[in-house]
Order: C-alpha cells, then structure tokens, then sequence
C-alpha cells in the first residue's frame, strides 16, 4: 500500500507549454522511483552507527510536510529580526513588558504576601540599617579623631563630606549595574565593600588612608539604597507596595537610634583601647567604627540565602529561574500559612523580546585582561544608555520634576541635621564662655601648680619660681603675663595660648606647649626639651553626650511619622504624602526663629525630623513606581546621588552660618521645601499602577 505504480505517477505529470507541472500534494516525485507514502521512511538508506545516531550527511528519509513547516516557522522570527529596525523590536518589547507587568501581578497576588516577604524584609532592612549608621559614623568620631590624627578645620570638613561624595558616586554606580547585572549580586558587592573598608578604616593611622577607606566605603554603601528598593517592591504586590516599603524606610531610623547609643555607650570609655608601642593606638572611636559595621556584615551573611528578584531575571530572558523563585515564594508562604497542598498554578511567564545582543568572549581570544577590559567596557555604555533613556521623551519631565523634589528635599533636610547640633554647640560655647573666670594682676611666687585649670583668662600677672607639674590647662589664656624662673613639666593644653607674655629662663619638658600657642610673646633664656609628640585626646568632652542625645532624639522622632506615612501611603496617595510633608516641614522651619537655646533648638529638630520623613518615604516609593524594571534601580540611583550632592551643598552651606545669623538657614530651607513640595504636586500618582 505504500508504493504507487508508474502509471499513476506518470498520470500525475502533465506537460504545459513545454513545462511539467508536479502536483503540490507534498509528496517527492521521482521518474522510475516510487514515491513513500506519508508516514513511512526508509531504514535501510539511512546511515546509523552502533548507538543508532544518524551519520551527518546521509540521506535520513522523506520529512513530512508538517515538520518542514514548523522548522520554517521556527526560523522566520530569527530571519526576520535580522533585518528589523531597532524600534520595531523596542516596541514589541515594550508591548511585552506591559502584558508580563499585569500577568507578574497576578502571580505575586497568588503567592500571596507572607512569611518570605517578611524574611526579605529584615534581610534588606539590615542592609538600609547600614546606610543609617553610615551617615552618623563620622560625625560622632570626628571629636576624637581630630584629636588622635591632629586634623586641621579643612581636613575635619573634608572627612565629613568624603562619606557623601563617596555615596553619590556609589548610588549612580551600583544602582545603574544592578539593572545588568541583578539585584542581589550588586548588593552582595555594595555591601561587602563597605564592609572590608569600614572594617579597614578603623584600624589605619594616617588621615590620608583613613579619607580614603572612608570614601569607598560610602561608595559601597550608597549602592545599597537603590537596589533595596528595587529589590523589595518586585517581590510585594499593588495592595502591599506602598504600606511595606514605608516599613522597610524605618530601617534607616534604626540605624540613627544605633548610632547614636553606640557612640554614647562606647565613645566616651577612652580606656576601651589599646597601644602598640608609642606609634600604633586603637582608641575607644574606633572600637564604635567596628561595631557600626555590624549590621552591613549580617545583611550580607543573610542576604546569601535570598533568591534573585524573579522580575530581574525575567527581564533578561530566564524564565525558569524566575518561575522556580516565584514557586518558592508560593510554597513558602502556603506553608506558613498552614495551606501546603496548594498547588502554585503557574505554568508560562511571558518574557520580554531581548534587544541586546550579548557576545561572549572566548578563553582563547587575546590576554585576560583584554576580555575583563571589553566585558567591563560593555557593561559600563549599558549602564550609560540606561542613565540616557531616563532623560528620552517619555521619561524626561517626571525625571526632571523628581530631581528637583529629591535635591530641595536634600539640601534642607541634611543641612538643617548638620545646622542643628553646630547651633547647640554654640549655644553651649556661649554659656560656657559666660562663666568664664578673670584674674587680674595676680603674682604667684614659689607654688606648685599639680591640677587642672579651665576656662580663666589671666592678665596682667607675675610668675616667679613657679612649678608647672602633670597638671592641665583647658580654654586658659594668659595675657601680658610675666614668667620667670619657672618650669612646666608633663603639661597638656587644650585650647590653652600666651599672648603678649615675657618668659624669661623658663624650662618646658615634655608638654605640649608649642610654638604656635604663644602668640607676640618674648621668649628670653628659655628652654623647650622633648616635646610631647603626636595628637592626645587629653579631655573628656562634657556636651559630647548631649550631641549623642540630639542624634538619639532626632532619629526617634521620625517614628509617628514613619507610622503615620506607612498606613496612609495607599490610602491618600504618594503625591498629597509628598506635598504636604515637605509643606509642614517648611512652616517647622520658621519656628526655628524662637529656638534661642539648646532645649528649644532639640524640640524644634524633633518637630522637622517628625514631619519631613513622610516625603522621604513616599518619594522612595514614587521613585521606584514610575519606572520601568529594566531602569527601575539606574533611576534611583541617579536621584539618590543627586541628593547626596544637595546633601554636600547643604552641609557647607548652613555650617557657615552657625553663629552669624540664622534668617539665611532659615529662609533657604523654607523656600527649597515650599518649591519642591508645590512641584511635587505636578508628578503623576502611581498608587493604582502595577510595576512596569
């Protein structure tokens, strides 16, 4: 039955104007051969070895026609792709990503919202902890460092702004790989680079090593930002997003309150160090830098054991990896749940159509380096055309309006927290200066000096044969003052000068009297033998625990306002959360006109801090929902740097005014919050989208 005879096949063939014309019936026509019929195939002229694999080039039988068709089919997208325009593929990808954005919601809302999400939670929680505790750390040691590095003013202003630049430059970075290279891998690398250079930091001598640890640091850190945000909200659902990210903000409160009671707690203990030699010493603030490196560490140790965001890696194509992460999500949270027989129902996730073409370098082609070079060269313009396509036409003015709103918020907020302790500080320098004691034309003959001597002014005196023995001078200056036959031995000063004094066969041994500290004085038959080296942390602070105390407050105070921004996010809607936040805070800010001491200065602080988290908060939120997964962490981190730079402006800006006036403070605070809260408005609301 399966051959045809010859005059069947030739009856088939009819001649046409000197042409044959075969039937199109799908069948192979031969003259003298009989024709296989549709579903046999010959064995015996096809070419098998002894595992019965088919000999490359031998005749393998007649296909069927249905086969011939899906292997053409199965060519054409690939042919076609060939020779499509760029914009075609981006459009159909974009038509791609808009029907797996409402088919991903779908699946998170059957996954449900549970034990696995609040694991995530504390995970990443530890994470935005360490970026807490990163902001404080240097200003709670830059009293004691100053001292033990024999810092300068400009080198103090410099460490506190190298942390900043160092995150700005960290969040554009990170933030910008994290779109290429996934969420979890970027954050594994932020974090364990804060952590070796925070861990390295605390050990180190020099300034200039220090400022440099510092720095990466802060750039490790500030990645961290970013991609949390990124992180989280791909795994949380419409209903869920806005509530818990504001949970997830409180983290960063946590980290200030930490902070803030480990320097109480460990800064002031001097004793809590150790010497190696005369050269090496580990003093009691960098024991506290070693412990604010704590929760980056257990973020980074529990951060192994979570998957990678599924919507990451269904973006670049790896549809079973993300399908086997989503399952987990289901099964873990069924299981909590006390429903382990429900059956996770998905099957097929649509993937986006893959633009870019990734070339994989051999091991044989060029040196190591070459193809570290290419592959980083690669990696970088990718993270470029995504910080370009922030700024095409369609995501131009939301771009635009949200740095504004980041940068107004940025240089009020931080430098209102900078202004507010150096304002304390003054109030503080200016009770102290009132109780200063004033000798006048005292003489002293014959006496030993073995105690401390703080804030007195002396004029006019006479010291004849006077010892200066193991004793110390806080804040005392000495005015047109005569020193005869007198001997200072182990003396330590601390804002202590001689101005205009005559010294006249004088010894000093072993002090830190040096020459910069006698200011116009005549300096006859006197002797200065092996001066104290180094920088000593001679006294302990008296306000360093009120500073502690106002950081403490101010973290604390965001608490209602936290609560408060995380149960109405969903409820009145992201942009009205940012608008009337940073409204509030600007009102707050002209009651620091009536703050005339260091009480009402901590009340006021509390008040600004209480009011202005709600727009951090939502700003988070609104940050991550306007753009699209593939850019989602580029455009974070292109904000979150710009905020760091208005956090640098701000902190230089209101720190000079401190003690000159406040109306410029005041008033540039006021306004930047006014006009980025009113263009706050203008910015689409995004509480009823899902994640694109």
């Amino acid at each position: 039955d399966g051959y045809r005879n010859t005059n069947q096949v030739s009856d088939d063939y009819r001649y046409q104007d000197g042409n044959y014309d075969a039937p199109n019936d799908g069948y192979y026509r031969g003259g003298d051969e009989p024709a296989q019929d549709e579903d046999a195939q010959s064995d015996v002229t096809e070419g098998h070895d002894e595992d019965d694999e088919v000999y490359e080039g031998e005749y393998q039988g007649i296909p069927h026609p249905d086969d011939i068709k899906e292997k053409q089919k199965k060519r054409a997208p690939a042919m076609d792709d060939e020779y499509r325009d760029r914009a075609d593929l981006m459009a159909e990808r974009m038509e791609d990503e808009e029907q797996l954005a409402h088919q991903y919601e779908n699946i998170i809302e059957e996954c449900g919202h549970g034990r696995f999400q609040w694991t995530l939670f504390f995970v990443l929680g530890l994470a935005l902890m360490a970026d807490g505790v990163e902001v404080f750390v240097v200003g709670f040691v830059l009293p004691s460092a100053e001292k033990d590095m024999c810092l300068s003013s400009s080198n103090k202003g410099m460490l506190g702004l190298i942390v900043y630049l160092g995150m700005m430059v960290g969040a554009v970075l990170l933030g910008g790989l994290a779109d290429k290279l996934g969420r979890k891998q970027c954050l594994i690398i932020s974090l364990a680079i804060n952590a070796a250079f925070a861990f390295l930091s605390s050990f180190v001598q020099g300034y200039g090593f220090f400022l440099f640890c510092r720095l990466i640091s802060g750039l490790g850190i500030g990645g961290t930002l970013p991609i949390v945000f990124a992180y989280f909200s791909e795994f949380l659902s419409r209903e869920k997003r806005g509530e818990h990210l504001s949970w997830l903000c409180m983290f960063w409160m946590i980290g200030g309150i930490y902070a803030s009671a480990m320097a109480w707690s460990i800064i002031p203990h001097y004793g809590w160090g150790f010497s190696m030699g005369t050269k090496y010493h580990f003093h009691s603030w960098r024991v506290f830098v070693l412990v604010c490196a704590l929760p980056c560490i257990a973020s980074l140790v529990a951060l192994k054991f979570m998957p990678e965001s599924p919507r990451f890696l269904l973006e670049i194509g790896k549809h079973d990896e993300a399908w086997m992460i989503l399952k987990q999500v289901h099964d873990t949270n069924m299981r909590a749940k006390g429903e382990p027989e429900r059956v996770f129902t998905v099957s097929y996730i649509k993937t986006p159509k893959q633009v870019d073409e990734f070339i994989e370098i051999q091991s044989s082609t060029g040196t190591w380096y070459q193809r570290w070079l290419v592959r980083i060269t690669t990696t970088l313009k990718q993270v470029w055309d995504n910080v370009l396509y922030c700024l095409t036409a369609q995501y131009r003015m939301n771009t635009l309006m949200l740095a504004v709103v980041w940068f107004t918020m940025a240089l009020s907020y931080y430098g209102l927290i900078v202004w507010f302790p150096d304002m304390i500080r003054y109030f503080q320098d200016e009770a102290y200066e009132s109780r200063v004691k004033i000798f006048d034309e005292e003489e002293v003959s014959h006496f030993t000096f073995n105690f401390t001597l703080e804030n007195q002014i002396h004029r006019n005196g006479e010291y004849r044969n006077d010892k200066f023995i193991g004793m110390k001078f806080k804040e005392v200056r000495f005015e047109d003052s005569l020193f005869e036959d007198c001997y200072f031995e182990d003396v330590r000063s601390s804002e202590t000068f001689f101005e205009n004094c005559t010294i006249i066969s004088t010894v000093f041994y072993n002090t830190d009297l040096y020459e910069h500290k006698f200011i116009n004085c005549r300096l006859i038959n006197s002797t200065f033998m092996k001066e104290k080296e180094g920088c000593h942390i001679d006294f302990e602070e008296d306000n360093d625990f009120l500073i502690y105390l106002v950081s403490f407050l101010g973290s604390l105070s965001v608490l209602p306002g936290n609560i408060i921004s995380a149960l109405l996010m969903d409820k009145i809607g992201r942009i009205k959360m940012i608008g009337g936040s940073m409204l509030i805070s600007a009102v707050c800010c002209f009651f620091l006109f009536f703050g005339n001491s260091e009480s009402a200065m901590i009340g006021w602080q509390c008040l600004f801090c209480g009011a202005s988290i709600a727009a951090w908060n939502a700003l988070d939120v609104i940050t991550v929902e306007l753009y699209p997964t593939d850019k989602r962490a580029t455009a974070f981190g292109i904000l979150n740097g710009l905020c760091k730079f208005g956090a640098i402006l701000g902190n230089s800006i209101f720190s000079s005014f401190v003690g000159i006036t406040k109306v410029v403070p005041i008033l540039l605070a006021s306004s930047a919050l006014v006009g980025g809260g009113l263009l706050a408005l203008r910015l689409p609301e995004t509480r009823e989208q899902v994640l694109m």
